[in-house]
């Protein structure tokens, strides 16, 4: 395993829709098992492939709190195929916006398909912090970051502000 980069915006690849996977593969694995330790190095709740440079449709994601064990979870080509109509709004932040929180209403519960660890289908509801994670983990998927269902006045203070830390870090 191996802590990859993670992009951070105004990357241009962050904007770009996410391939399918054909098939979960040892690559596939391999490719989850990085971002996972990533993510825990990161640190975060939810990663997608694009946002280590990858543009296909992986996700990793553990919510378990810090006196929990470790809870892995692994979507590979996932789909939400219902959502509640209502709704409900929650604080979010995002490894690729870093130090930047803002609130993103979502519906609470959605339906998802996708594929696990293993390659195996899976048909689940989401509801609560994975209903909440996992919509915005997708919405990398299409090129979407959580930013962008803000104002156009706080998502240009989100970049200026990431742009910004990174010229004081780079000086």
């Amino acid at each position: 395993m191996a802590i990859r980069t993670i992009l951070t915006v105004p990357d241009p690849l962050l904007k770009q829709v996410s391939k399918p996977v054909a098939a979960v593969t040892d690559e596939t694995r391999a490719l989850m098992d990085d971002m996972l330790e990533t993510m825990y190095d990161a640190p975060g709740i939810g990663l997608a492939a694009v946002q280590v440079g990858i543009p296909v449709r992986v996700i990793v994601m553990d919510l378990a709190r810090d006196e929990e064990p470790k809870a892995p979870r692994f979507f590979v080509n996932p789909e939400i195929l219902e959502r509640l109509e209502e709704t409900e709004s929650h604080e979010e932040g995002c490894l690729s916006v870093p130090d930047f929180f803002d609130t993103v209403e979502r519906p609470v519960k959605v339906r998802l398909r996708y594929l696990d660890y293993r390659g195996e289908p899976v048909e689940e509801w989401a509801e609560g912090i994975y209903a909440v994670c996992i919509q915005h983990e997708m919405d990398h998927l299409e090129g979407t970051l959580f930013i962008d269902h803000l104002s156009r006045l706080k998502r240009n203070y989100a970049v200026n502000k990431v742009k910004k830390a990174r010229r004081i870090a780079a000086a």
